[in-house]
């Protein structure tokens, strides 16, 4: 039991280290919350931190979904905890305590989190975003395909983790509202756009 507890502190304190904030801070540039869209993420990051920075926000996003996930496996407890730890480590992004809960959307921590519960899964669901984002050159329509997509193919690939994922999914979702309408409106930056 303290091992769970502990495991779930990890994952939401790892999750709460914004990759972005710290890396743009690391290289003399704003704040990503006070720039562009607001976001602290890879794509948002793009468009003014350049391709270098945003791929180690990408990373370094992943990674903290990841980590968790794989000590928590490491540690042999149960799927349910397991899927909690991934969870709170999704959840630390997107509410960050050291950053005052404004964190990101998720859609790489979320992709590192399903890596770690089914990496068939996760290379499914990543496959599913680079599709959408070369064919239509919008981060947010790619990640919002993947999010619906990801409880379907989790279900099949590992079914004990579907709930979680599900409501990684729906989070996501309602994290990318604006998105959707802006979508909708037709004014959503493609990819790279300033």
């Amino acid at each position: 039991m303290i091992i769970d507890i502990c495991a779930a502190l990890f994952a939401y304190l790892l999750g709460s280290l914004s990759t972005a904030v710290i890396a743009c801070k690391l290289s003399g540039l704003p704040d990503p919350r006070t720039q562009g869209s607001g976001n602290p993420g890879a794509t948002n990051v793009l468009r003014f931190g350049g391709k270098g920075l945003a791929v180690v926000v990408l990373v370094g996003d992943l990674i903290k979904g990841l980590i968790p996930v794989l000590v928590a496996i490491f540690l042999s407890l149960p799927p349910v905890t397991v899927g909690i730890v991934g969870l709170l480590a999704f959840i630390g992004h997107i509410f960050p305590v050291f950053f005052g809960f404004r964190g990101g959307k998720g859609v790489a921590t979320a992709l590192g989190v399903i890596l770690g519960l089914s990496w068939l899964s996760g290379l499914a669901i990543l496959g599913v975003w680079i599709l959408i984002a070369l064919t239509f050159k919008y981060s947010s329509l790619a990640a919002i395909c993947a999010a619906l997509a990801a409880p379907v193919i989790v279900w099949f690939n590992a079914s004990e983790h579907a709930v979680v994922v599900l409501i990684m999914s729906l989070i996501l979702l309602w994290r990318h509202r604006d998105n959707i309408r802006n979508l909708l409106s037709g004014v959503e930056p493609k990819v790279g756009k300033r």
